[in-house]
């Protein structure tokens, strides 16, 4: 009984400090490793060897952190830095994430270039910024990133209030390509120019790249902040309106492909209506001087953008037939003329579904005029289209 009792009594003192013991290997840190200096030497050395201006073997710090960033970036001053530099250029060693291959390269050079002591405008910075600009950039207003203290620094050089420098940096046209450098910083020399806040060039920023998209020449000479905002807003107003034409047309495929027993999925479905089955026409009027002969051509317009970009640009009501040209009722086709590199819109013609031209309207709904008409005659001819 009594060697019972004594052996119970073991027993939970045996449990018990195995118990213990499991708690402690619960709370207790495992020993961590050293921080890996080697790595971030050779991480921060790797492309760059003929730059270094301290023996890597000698880098003996006195760093505690186990962060890699934080140690590549040590040994990115250690073997590179001769003078301190500005947070956006060193912000390259420690998140490099999202960025190419040329891009993380170039940045790495700016930075040995500047904590180095040499010319950054000589290093790469010269095809995108003048002298004057690359000292900015190199002592930014504020914290700011890396394409951020570009434009901050573009637009300093076109504003003399700091504070219009700093809302640019905050804005969208940070984000451009820089190989867009050219006419972005026309935007910045015109907001410089034209004070308004972040919010309103952000807006302006989508308009402007979609200007620049479809005319690689277009410019803001001229232009005030209310004519841009009128323009902005029209731009609105078509894309609504493509956007309203767009589904309409994908609800009328969809109910074809439902009446043929078919299943398309969304992409599947074509970007542009059938139209009518006629081909686009052409005729250039002869002329001995080839600077003055002039083409002109027949499309048809078989998508929403053509359709508003039309009534846009002819001030009518064209865009408000889509639902004909969906059904297949009716097709609009648009009349140009090209001559020395320019295009212009001289007709737009509505064609029923059995090839007749029903109506025929020039720009505010002007009728045709007499040059105009023997052009479509000619049209007419050659496509077996019925004038009425």
């Amino acid at each position: 009984m009594a060697h019972s009792l004594i052996q119970r009594r073991r027993e939970a003192e045996r449990a018990r400090v195995e118990a213990y013991e499991l708690s402690l290997r619960h709370v207790s840190q495992r020993t961590r490793p050293p921080p890996d200096f080697e790595t971030a030497i050779y991480e921060a050395r790797r492309g760059f060897e003929a730059d270094i201006v301290r023996d890597a073997e000698a880098w003996k710090p006195r760093m505690k952190t186990r962060d890699a960033a934080r140690l590549r970036l040590a040994a990115a001053r250690y073997l590179f830095a001769r003078y301190p530099v500005a947070e956006h250029l060193e912000q390259i060693w420690i998140d490099g994430a999202g960025l190419g291959a040329g891009e993380l390269h170039l940045r790495k050079r700016w930075y040995i270039a500047a904590a180095g002591g040499g010319s950054l405008y000589t290093a790469g910075a010269a095809e995108w910024l003048s002298r004057k600009e690359v000292h900015a950039f190199l002592n930014p207003l504020g914290s700011v990133g890396f394409e951020a203290a570009i434009w901050q620094a573009i637009a300093r050089s076109y504003a003399n209030d700091p504070a219009i420098a700093m809302r640019i940096a905050r804005t969208r046209i940070t984000q451009t390509p820089r190989a867009q450098n050219r006419f972005w910083r026309e935007v910045v020399r015109f907001f410089c120019a034209h004070p308004t806040t972040v919010e309103d060039m952000d807006d302006f920023h989508d308009y402007l790249a979609d200007c620049h998209r479809r005319d690689p020449e277009y410019i803001l000479k001229g232009r005030s902040l209310i004519s841009l905002g009128r323009q902005m807003r029209e731009w609105h107003r078509d894309l609504d309106a493509i956007a309203r034409i767009e589904a309409a047309r994908r609800r009328a495929e969809a109910a074809r492909n439902r009446a043929r027993g078919l299943a398309a999925r969304p992409e599947q479905i074509e970007e542009r209506w059938l139209g009518a089955a006629i081909a686009d026409w052409s005729w250039t009027r002869s002329s001995k001087d080839r600077a003055k002969r002039e083409e002109y051509v027949v499309v048809q317009l078989r998508t929403a953008a053509d359709l508003v970009a039309e009534t846009r640009g002819m001030r009518h009501c064209v865009a408000s037939y889509a639902t004909k040209c969906i059904a297949g009722q009716a097709s609009i086709w648009s009349l140009r003329r090209r001559a020395s590199g320019d295009v212009q819109r001289l007709l737009t013609i509505e064609l029923d579904s059995r090839s007749r031209a029903v109506q025929v309207r020039g720009f505010a709904n002007r009728p045709p005029l007499a040059e105009e008409s023997k052009i479509l005659e000619r049209w007419a001819q050659a496509r077996g289209i019925m004038l009425l």
